[in-house]
């Protein structure tokens, strides 16, 4: 069985907690086999291609410009788009299913584009939308990084 891609979104410009959390689910993605897909560049990101190198994982990042020199270092498949922001709907559409940490609009508009694709979106500490009919969108709500794994490895196995 091939791996599973899972998309991890989240800003840019992180805070510390972000950081730390988008590092655990790297972690655990690797661990589970799992390959990770980003936006590339810095912030939540970059940790948590960091996280997945370190413990042995696969990283690839979709990036935003034209240049490959661009990616963060734990990126190890860079792959320039051209595209700037419209990037974010090849992230989530290479992805099975995206884990949202934290959020800026950016990682908001990829939560949006997911869901409207029909893929599981895990929220860790991350936006929980709600459109004006009051209807749960079907974002799964993580406590913490392994949480948020299972989470997403659980919803796109029951699909």
């Amino acid at each position: 069985m091939d791996a599973p891609w899972i998309a991890v979104i989240g800003p840019g410009a992180a805070d510390a907690a972000d950081i730390d959390r988008a590092e655990g689910v790297g972690a655990a993605l690797a661990e589970a086999g799992a390959v990770l897909v980003c936006g590339g560049l810095g912030g939540v990101m970059e940790a948590a291609c960091r996280g997945a190198r370190v413990a042995g994982g696969l990283t690839i990042g979709l990036l935003p410009g034209d240049a490959r020199a661009a990616a963060n270092e734990w990126v190890q498949i860079a792959i320039p788009t051209g595209l700037g922001e419209a990037r974010n709907a090849l992230v989530v559409r290479a992805a099975s299913a995206v884990i949202a940490i934290g959020g800026g609009w950016g990682t908001l508009s990829e939560m949006a584009l997911a869901l409207r694709a029909g893929k599981p979106v895990v929220g860790l500490e991350s936006w929980a939308p709600t459109p004006p009919d009051g209807r749960d969108p079907g974002v799964i709500v993580a406590v913490d990084a392994a949480a948020a794994v299972r989470a997403a490895l659980q919803a796109i196995s029951a699909v």
